[in-house]
């Protein structure tokens, strides 16, 4: 067999992603919010890129300049009299911050948990000492209020004899709210007991002994187990689960609130619905007009040529993109809507089984593109703000072969659970025989799959006696 190098002419075709697609899929799969903070950056790193200004002065440079000199002459006589500590309200005078007032630009200060129970402590009867070694058990507290540390570890830590720490820990304990201190569940139930005067010793033995039980609604092996009626066991059953397990949430947290930016608004004007993308910064961007007097003055074979062709060629790759963006997540919510139309007309009943491969058959685009668009974005419409992906669900079929969404199902399982006799809840089994009743093929394990992710309890768990 003969060996050697030799040069070989193939054709070959296969898909190459360039940076110019990259960025445009990237683009397509960013929400409002992250895609803006894009193209700030694009607008910093790229001279070429302009920001349109939506409420630019279309005057004249002459009368903006005779403008600006009638305005030096002119007294500020607000400026003038707000210097001599007096208010007065004085007509002709239009004042700028009545348009930016906003009641949503006031927002209220909460308290966090460690700064409610340290209020508590600076006005509390106690010593320098103890208040020092309270502040420490503060500190040590998580966001639920437990203590995440053992006394022994703060007394060697302090330097402090251990019972110094188990008096400031008591004084803590009786600050409000209730339970907050406690090492375990139990503590911080029983600590809840204490301070609401509820003194009484089966209850205490039920929650020392029988919180299992509590948890899975065995209330028969507490009566027999405690000699009481199953009556008094329910009883105090209501009593222990009206207790907060976790003293602290009530709280503002270390994590702030978030907020969702919608990416796209559906709204209903008269008896039609328009879907409008928010658009912010994409339809406002434009080419510098300077740079391209400068293309065209400059040789091109400079290097200035060469660095303004290249950043125009990405501005406008760029601009591109969001109008392939904007287009497309337009077709994709537009298909929704008329898919699910019967959601937004009557309701979450109505909510169709709907798949990724079904609308991107209707926008005409393969389903990853579908996906991209889709992904971490947010819809407004008249029925509240929803993830995209809402609408996006699987199901069962009827009878007559329809295919109806999991939330329609899940919607009429919390309404059979509510109606229910609570004495006797009904079962798992029960519920799909209903259903099944009503023309929809179900099993007992999709029922108890969606119950679960209700939040609903079993029937062993709901009962009452």
């Amino acid at each position: 067999m003969r060996m050697g190098y030799e040069l070989v002419l193939e054709q070959q075709q296969k898909l190459i992603m360039t940076p110019e697609l990259k960025l445009a899929l990237k683009i397509l799969q960013l929400p409002a919010v992250e895609l803006e903070e894009l193209i700030q950056n694009e607008l910093e790193a790229n001279p070429v890129l302009d920001l349109v200004d939506d409420n630019r002065d279309e005057k004249t440079e002459l009368q903006q300049k005779q403008e600006k000199k009638e305005k030096e002459k002119e007294i500020d006589w607000k400026e003038y009299l707000q210097y001599q500590g007096k208010s007065y309200s004085l007509e002709g005078f239009d004042s700028d911050e009545g348009s930016e007032f906003s009641y949503e630009n006031f927002i209220t200060y909460s308290y966090t948990l460690k700064e409610h129970l340290i209020s508590q402590l600076r006005v509390s009867p106690i010593s320098e000492k103890i208040r020092d070694i309270g502040e420490y058990i503060i500190e040590s507290l998580d966001e639920n209020g437990y203590l995440i540390t053992t006394q022994e570890d703060m007394a060697d830590i302090l330097a402090v004899d251990i019972e110094a720490v188990r008096d400031a820990l008591n004084i803590i304990q009786s600050f409000e709210p209730f339970g907050v201190g406690a090492i375990d569940l139990k503590e911080c139930l029983l600590i809840q007991l204490k301070y609401k005067d509820i003194h009484n010793e089966k209850i205490e033995a039920i929650v020392k002994n029988h919180l299992d039980d509590i948890a899975c609604n065995r209330l028969n092996n507490i009566s027999k187990k405690l000699s009481i009626s199953i009556e008094e066991t329910q009883n105090y059953s209501d009593i222990i689960k009206n207790l907060e397990p976790k003293p602290g949430r009530a709280f503002e947290g270390s994590s702030s609130t978030k907020y969702v930016t919608p990416d796209v608004y559906i709204e209903k004007i008269g008896k039609e619905y328009v879907v409008i993308i928010n658009d912010h910064y994409g339809s406002r961007l434009m080419i510098n007009q300077y740079y391209k007097n400068i293309l065209r003055s400059e040789d091109k074979s400079s290097n200035a040529s060469a660095f303004i062709n290249n950043k125009l060629s990405s501005a406008m790759w760029l601009i591109k993109s969001l109008e392939h963006r904007k287009n497309t997540l337009y077709s994709v919510v537009k298909a929704i809507l008329e898919y699910q139309m019967d959601f937004f007309e009557k309701g979450p009943m109505y909510l169709r089984t709907m798949t990724l491969k079904r609308i991107a058959d209707m926008v005409n685009v393969h389903e990853s593109t579908v996906s991209r668009a889709i992904s971490g974005k947010y819809v407004q419409t008249p029925r509240g703000i929803f993830e995209i992906k809402y609408f996006f669900k699987s199901g069962v079929d009827n009878q007559d072969g329809e295919a109806i969404s999991s939330e329609s199902i899940k919607k009429m399982i919390k309404n059979y659970v509510t109606g229910e006799d609570a004495s006797k809840p009904i079962s798992d089994q029960h519920i799909a025989d209903s259903l099944v009743k009503e023309g929809y093929t179900i099993s007992r394990r999709t029922v108890a799959k969606y119950r679960d992710e209700l939040g609903i309890l079993s029937s062993s768990k709901r009962k009452r006696y």
